[in-house]
């Protein structure tokens, strides 16, 4: 009977044991950049915490710090990048990282305090650009699609000022790292800035830059993690909850095409 007893009590315990751990909230650390990532991240935490995950948003100000947490697992995930940054990062750090899902596209935009319209900048004028290889390319493939360059045929996403073939306004390139571009304003005639740098300085990219990427770029941005673990529970949890309608109407209700959804 005492045996009998016992075994019942410690199949109990272990039931009960297991209810706690069932029912327990496991936390999901993600990097990002302020915005409009960290606000998308927050807005779906509710959802996810209904599913038991606690979603902790770690804020970044760059463009590197955030991958190399993710290598170094101070992160589970971050989501502030396009794949073709991921790559060429990656492989120049050999950091092993794989895409998720795609969420959103970020337009890259041309602004200037000084002038109305590109063709009033005089010639010869300064223009800020993004200095990542990825972004810089962007760039210029933005001020190509609208004429005011040329590029080598064979220069790629990852063009660089080296590249440019033709500049009949003679216009000088000022590489600048990404955050800092929106302060350089007031000393060139332009910036060509990430649309989550603009959103964040207080632009909205449709209403005020001079010209502007279009839906169709391919440079949506996209959660990542460690490779291999793109199928951890959480992981997918989050990637569902990034890719749901509630998240395309928020996006679009926001910023007002400043973002685009890309899913």
């Amino acid at each position: 009977m005492k045996r009998k007893t016992i075994a019942l009590f410690l199949v109990g315990l272990a039931a009960a044991v297991s209810a706690v751990f069932a029912g327990a909230q496991v936390t999901l650390k993600v990097g990002a950049t302020s915005v409009p990532h960290a606000e998308i991240l927050n807005f779906i935490a509710p959802d996810l915490a209904a599913q038991g995950i606690k979603l902790e948003v770690i804020e970044f100000s760059d463009y590197v710090t955030p991958n190399i947490a993710l290598a170094e697992k101070q992160l589970d995930a971050n989501f502030f990048q396009h794949l073709p940054y991921l790559q060429t990062f990656a492989a120049e750090r050999k950091l092993s990282l794989e895409s998720v899902a795609a969420v959103h596209v970020e337009p890259l935009g041309l602004y200037s305090k000084k002038y109305k319209k590109v063709s009033d900048f005089p010639v010869g004028s300064t223009i800020a650009i993004p200095n990542d290889p990825t972004n810089e390319g962007r760039a210029l493939i933005l001020l190509q699609a609208k004429g005011l360059i040329k590029l080598k045929p064979d220069a790629g996403l990852e063009a660089t000022v080296r590249d440019i073939v033709d500049n009949p306004k003679k216009f000088v390139f000022k590489e600048i790292e990404a955050p800092q571009l929106p302060r350089t304003l007031d000393d060139v005639a332009g910036s060509v800035i990430n649309g989550n740098y603009a959103l964040q300085s207080g632009f909205n990219p449709v209403q005020d830059s001079l010209l502007l990427e279009g839906g169709e770029s391919p440079y949506a941005n996209i959660l990542v993690v460690r490779k291999g673990e793109a199928n951890d529970p959480r992981i997918q949890a989050l990637a569902k909850a990034l890719t749901s309608e509630k998240v395309r109407d928020f996006i679009l209700k926001t910023y007002k095409g400043g973002v685009v959804p890309a899913f």
